[in-house]
């Protein structure tokens, strides 16, 4: 008997040793960059791509619960209450989640490994419609619903759903036609003559003539030969009463030249060039828009030269000494959107000059080609914004689209018969996206009117009026409807807690139940901080949005963080894409730092002023707001003014940058990672639309290069790019190098990635490149 309880003792004493070691492993603290840097799957795999099954009674999404090597489908069913996993056939038979609806959204149009299926939304009948090598793409439904419209290669065909008939709608033949070989005068002459000379030869002429009248007449209607002249054409769309086809044009610019990035370490064992962009200022693409009348078989381009503006000169200009009153040519422009009532009475056109400062909404009248214009959008920076080239028909005379014509991104309409135009939203916040309910008698929207931070969905009737709001958790609610619109499947997130799925009725302050619950142990081991939302006075008076972690015991010292893209939000409620920093300023504050991140001026979320604060002058007012941030810290948080650290990556790189440059003294200590050195080596889509382009606006991109302002470094720079970077090229830094050999400075560094491009992903890169930003601060920003 004493034996079993010496058994019995030691058996327990295991247990409880194994329960504790077990226990142990599963605590995160303390923290370390090799702990938060590992393969994300730690914390747990977030659901991503949620969509509603066809029939509203389940909910797809991708997971990782067990953390394989790659998500797979899940299912969660409604009326079980029960999530599982979706089995390799189940999902072979599944439809796409995106697809085309007919009006009474009772059957489905979608494509599917290249080839086109049918489905009956009710009972979910599926039927494979084509099963062909070459794919098929942008399936529709005929405005009368009985036939799939849909691209093969560059033509656009006709499907009858029932009786299988395929007819070809357009006959687009790659190239230029051929001039026929037009015979000289003397030619002509001969065979005028021989017909007049011999009576035969005039017969068999007569005879050719009309057997060939004949068998033309014969022969069944075809589309007309219409040559792309080697542009590369899309947005083809069928006009609902069948009697026009517009299309969309494109052709290279040309002369461009690309770039290329070398790679070194390879399975071959040879440097490999990547294929990279071309530079900003590069040739741009020139964009048409065609109406091919089929009855009359004639296409007319559709004219821009009467669009309102379309000769007037940028602002800018006046820098350079050039008069601006004297009436320009007129500017070439991109066509966005084209979209026909479901009548077919009216097309609308969304267009945007290609030097970006303008957006026009115009309706096209099909047998002229002109444009009347319903809404013209200027701004001197650029024209942008949340939903700025989204449109969509409320009725067969009216659309819906997004303007900042108030400074802020609100919902209009515009009647395209009478020019009538009304404002459905306002307010010193930002609708960010939109739908219209099947019926189209409500819009369906997401803002951030309760808080620049926060992000909910609202309803409002498509007139305007009275806003409802649907969602309530604190945070982000990226919601979809159910087919029926009468619940909400929503992708949330709050500052400490990673993207996880609800389900909620469609109706304001309804219950939210969560349905995925994806965080390891391990991350919830540790309680993350939930960073204080406070309000920066800028130096010129605007109030800057933070996120701001302050420790219970202060070291003196705090870094500033700058986040990326420029246009992008960080100081909100919601999880942040920067999850690993923000993991890292975690570390930092258990290590006594406080730690800013700011929305500076540039960052989304704050409307049109913000967002082109930095027009012709990146790292000048962005730059300032931080400068004011770390003033911010000395004078409200008792920071040592001679401690303060700064670093960020692409755009934070480039201001980490700039203020190391052009601020000595503010920042001891900045790491720079994967930054733009020289703007003028940077894309055009980005860069041309806040600096214009190098030769026609030097002076913005020379005071906003930092590689013009290296000589101002005075203080510690850790600069870190990856080798295989089509981003930001690593030439970039290369150069910035170079020119700080040459100005013999001795206080920086470099670290360079062989396997990274711009977001790094292997965690050994992660780790290394955070070990050296910690390294530099602790060794630099100690008293």
């Amino acid at each position: 008997m004493r034996n079993f309880y010496l058994w019995r003792t030691h058996l327990f004493l295991a247990f409880f040793c194994t329960l504790n070691f077990a226990l142990k492993a599963q605590t995160l603290a303390p923290l370390s960059v090799e702990k938060i840097m590992r393969d994300p799957k730690w914390m747990g795999v977030a659901p991503s791509n949620p969509y509603w099954s066809e029939d509203g009674t389940k909910i797809f999404f991708n997971w990782n619960p067990e953390k394989n090597t790659g998500d797979s489908l899940y299912v969660y069913e409604l009326s079980t209450k029960q999530t599982r996993k979706v089995t390799p056939l189940e999902r072979s038979l599944l439809p796409t989640a995106s697809g085309d609806y007919n009006r009474a959204f009772t059957q489905k149009l979608f494509i599917k490994n290249g080839d086109i299926y049918w489905i009956d939304v009710k009972t979910g009948q599926t039927r494979q419609l084509t099963n062909t090598v070459d794919a098929e793409s942008n399936v529709t439904f005929s405005a009368d619903g009985s036939k799939a419209i849909f691209r093969r290669g560059q033509n656009l065909f006709s499907q009858h759903l029932l009786t299988g008939e395929l007819i070809q709608l357009t006959n687009f033949l790659p190239g230029t036609k051929k001039a026929d070989a037009a015979a000289n005068e003397q030619d002509k002459w001969l065979k005028k003559d021989q017909l007049a000379l011999f009576e035969v030869l005039k017969e068999r002429a007569d005879k050719k003539k009309e057997a060939d009248k004949i068998t033309k007449s014969n022969q069944p209607k075809r589309p007309k030969e219409i040559y792309t002249n080697d542009a590369i054409l899309d947005n083809i769309l069928l006009s609902p009463t069948a009697e026009f086809i517009t299309y969309r044009s494109t052709k290279g610019g040309s002369g461009a030249k690309s770039t290329v990035v070398p790679s070194y370490v390879t399975e071959s064992g040879y440097t490999e060039n990547l294929p990279a962009r071309t530079k900003v200022g590069a040739s741009q693409n020139n964009s048409q828009l065609f109406i091919y009348n089929i009855k009359k078989d004639t296409v007319l381009e559709a004219s821009t030269k009467d669009l309102t503006g379309i000769n007037v000169k940028p602002e800018y200009l006046k820098e350079y000494k050039a008069d601006t009153s004297k009436k320009a040519a007129a500017r070439k422009v991109q066509f966005i959107n084209v979209q026909w009532s479901e009548d077919g009475k009216y097309v609308v056109a969304m267009m945007r000059s290609q030097d970006n400062k303008d957006r026009w909404i115009a309706s096209l009248d099909p047998e002229t080609a002109k444009f009347k214009v319903l809404d013209h959008l200027r701004d001197e920076a650029w024209v942008g914004g949340p939903g700025s080239f989204w449109l969509e028909w409320i009725d067969n005379e009216t659309i819906i689209f997004h303007s900042e014509a108030t400074g802020y991104s609100h919902l209009y309409t515009v009647n395209v018969r009478t020019g009538e135009r009304k404002t459905l939203t306002s307010g010193k916040f930002e609708v960010q996206q939109a739908q219209l309910s099947k019926d189209k008698k409500t819009i369906y929207f997401q803002s951030n009117e309760v808080h620049p931070g926060e992000q909910h969905f609202y309803k409002m009737a498509v007139t305007g009026g009275e806003r409802t709001k649907l969602t309530g958790m604190v945070g982000a609610n990226d919601a979809a409807l159910s087919p029926d619109e009468s619940k909400l499947l929503i992708r949330y997130s709050s500052a400490t807690k990673p993207w996880e799925l609800y389900l909620q009725e469609a109706q304001p302050n309804a219950t939210a139940t969560q349905l995925t619950k994806s965080l390891s142990p391990e991350f919830s081991s540790y309680q993350w901080r939930e960073p204080q939302i406070v309000t920066v006075k800028a130096s010129d008076g605007v109030d800057i949005y933070a996120r701001l972690y302050v420790p219970k015991k202060k070291n003196g010292a705090a870094v500033v963080f700058v986040h990326g893209a420029g246009y992008l939000q960080n100081a909100h409620k919601w999880w942040s894409q920067y999850f690993r920093e923000y993991m890292f300023h975690n570390l930092l504050v258990d290590l006594g730092y406080t730690v800013l991140d700011m929305d500076y001026r540039a960052s989304a979320g704050y409307g049109r002023d913000v967002r082109t604060g930095i027009y012709r002058f990146m790292g000048g007012k962005d730059l300032d707001d931080n400068v004011d941030g770390a003033k911010f810290l000395v004078e409200k948080h008792g920071i040592d003014a001679k401690r303060i650290g700064i670093y960020g990556g692409s755009y934070g790189g480039f201001i980490t940058l700039m203020a190391m440059f052009t601020k000595p003294g503010v920042f001891k200590a900045g790491a720079a990672l994967r930054p733009v050195t020289d703007w003028a080596a940077y894309n055009h889509p980005y860069t041309a639309n806040i600096l214009n382009e190098p030769a026609t606006d030097s002076l913005a991109y020379r005071r906003s290069s930092p590689i013009y302002h290296a000589a101002g470094l005075k203080d510690h720079l850790l600069i870190c790019h990856g080798m295989v970077d089509v981003n930001v090229h690593i030439q970039d830094s290369y150069r910035l190098v170079q020119r700080l050999i040459e100005l013999k400075k001795d206080n920086w560094e470099m670290a360079s990635y062989p396997m990274e491009d711009h977001g790094f992903v292997e965690p050994t890169s992660w780790m290394d490149e955070y070990k050296r930003i910690l390294k530099l601060f602790q060794e630099k920003l100690k008293k």
